[in-house]
């Protein structure tokens, strides 16, 4: 499979993502919430506030956010580390606001669970576990240890001990239900986003690789007349000199340049110069061309192309899309990764369906993951089995999540399952024991209109 190397994919780089700015404005919503809740209970409820701690309180935010606005640049974003900072700096000052206003007797102290929410989105596990431990330690303290809320006329605002208690389990319960919450959600967005813009760049690479193959095929077709006049006229000139004559070695060496020439062409590709011939094949050839980069990994693979009922033995002219190419060959790199020494290829054609199959000899899909095959899976870490297995391999777990999504563009439908049984022993496995992928089309959804290889060839555009 073709290496990607996508930088911003890297689970370590993943804080980069929340930008300084962002939290700034977060913190200058919840500056006004607090001024706004300090000034209504002190002016219209005429509760005893220490208001010189409070503003002090409040006053710690609104400084740390202007040093923040005035000392780094407008696009700057946190690491990891300066996020979580961040976070438990707001997580602090909340917390210390709370000790000052009644702690669990104030309905406000429910906004702790905002700095969990927001690292449990953005940030790493163990940030996420820290905040989420010092939410839960922060709330208990100021459950126990506060200043009360007292009227105007000096009496304490006091609530049941059991409403406390609630209170207090409600918010720790919300603490660990938000943040798994938002942690997972925000993980599978993520990984499906990364898995898609894998899928984009691989497929804007196959495209790019058949119109570069289709321009020089078409380089090789047209030079093909004038090298070989060149090619046949330096054969006759040899021919009509002695071996002595200095004009000999001339001709010699036009004639082998000209072969020379034809030679590079036809290694450098066989595409069309999106020639509208070239753009329908063989179903064979186009599942060869989908395997070729597999064909000397060191494991065989076997060919079978037969018509199934009624579907007549000359084989269907396919669409030769890019699609279709890089998603089977990700299905054939991964049978020929996993596979012991073979892999069997077959095709299959009726009057309504085309389908190709893909069997390995290898152990076969794990059981336990056989129903998620085709979700994307990013790997952080790869197992000893693994290694031994594909020591080459150096991907992120996306290659079936490629294939799959490219397929199923085309209107392909996927099945995937075990050859035999995975609990079997050795010598109880059949010869294909592995993998089976199936890929099957209708017939309208794949096959080339008959008129597809008509007309002028068409110019491609840049």
């Amino acid at each position: 499979m073709y290496p990607t190397g996508f930088g911003l994919m890297a689970g370590e780089t993943r804080s980069d993502w929340v930008r300084l700015r962002t939290l700034i404005f977060l913190r200058w919503m919840a500056i006004l919430g607090q001024l706004a809740a300090i000034t209504v209970a002190d002016r219209y409820y005429e509760m005893q506030l220490p208001l010189g701690l409070c503003y002090l309180a409040v006053g710690a935010s609104i400084i740390a956010n202007l040093i923040s606005i005035f000392v780094f640049p407008e696009n700057k974003r946190l690491t990891e580390l300066e996020a979580m900072l961040t976070l438990l700096f707001d997580l602090s000052q909340l917390s210390f606001l709370l000790y000052l206003t009644g702690g669990l007797s104030n309905p406000f102290a429910l906004l702790i669970l905002a700095p969990v929410t927001i690292s449990a989105s953005a940030l790493e596990l163990r940030s996420t576990l820290l905040l989420g431990a010092m939410s839960i330690l922060l709330v208990t303290i100021t459950a126990f240890f506060h200043v009360p809320l007292r009227y105007a006329d000096g009496s304490v605002l006091s609530i049941p001990l059991l409403f406390e208690f609630g209170f207090w389990l409600s918010i720790v319960i919300g603490i660990l239900f938000l943040g798994l919450y938002s942690r997972r959600i925000s993980t599978e967005i993520r990984s499906m986003s990364e898995a898609l813009l894998a899928t984009q760049m691989a497929l804007a690479r196959e495209q790019k690789l058949t119109d570069l193959g289709g321009v020089v095929a078409a380089a090789a077709h047209e030079l093909g007349t004038p090298l070989a006049t060149i090619k046949l006229v330096s054969s006759e000139m040899m021919e009509e000199l002695t071996d002595d004559d200095p004009l000999y070695e001339d001709a010699k060496l036009v004639r082998d340049q000209a072969d020379r020439c034809r030679d590079i062409l036809r290694s450098m590709g066989r595409a069309g110069k999106d020639d509208l011939h070239m753009r329908s094949v063989p179903l064979a050839s186009l599942v060869e061309e989908a395997a070729e980069p597999h064909q000397s990994r060191g494991k065989a693979l076997a060919f079978a192309f037969e018509p199934g009922p009624k579907g007549g033995e000359r084989q269907p002219v396919v669409l030769r899309r890019p699609e279709v190419i890089h998603g089977l060959r990700n299905l054939i790199q991964n049978a020929v990764d996993f596979a012991k020494s073979k892999v069997w290829i077959s095709g299959e054609w009726t009057p309504d369906l085309i389908s190709i199959r893909i069997v390995d000899d290898g152990d076969g899909y794990p059981p336990h993951v056989i129903g998620r095959i085709g979700d994307p899976f990013v790997r952080s870490r790869r197992s000893a089995q693994d290694l031994a297995r594909r020591p080459e391999y150096e991907g992120m777990g996306l290659g079936l999540f490629i294939a799959k999504t490219l397929l199923e563009r085309t209107g392909a439908e996927l099945t995937f399952a075990n050859a035999s049984d995975p609990f079997l022993t050795p010598d109880e496995r059949p010869e294909r024991s592995g993998a089976i992928v199936e890929v099957r089309w209708q017939i309208d959804r794949l096959v080339a209109p008959k008129e597809q290889a008509l007309g002028e060839n068409q110019r491609i555009e840049i």
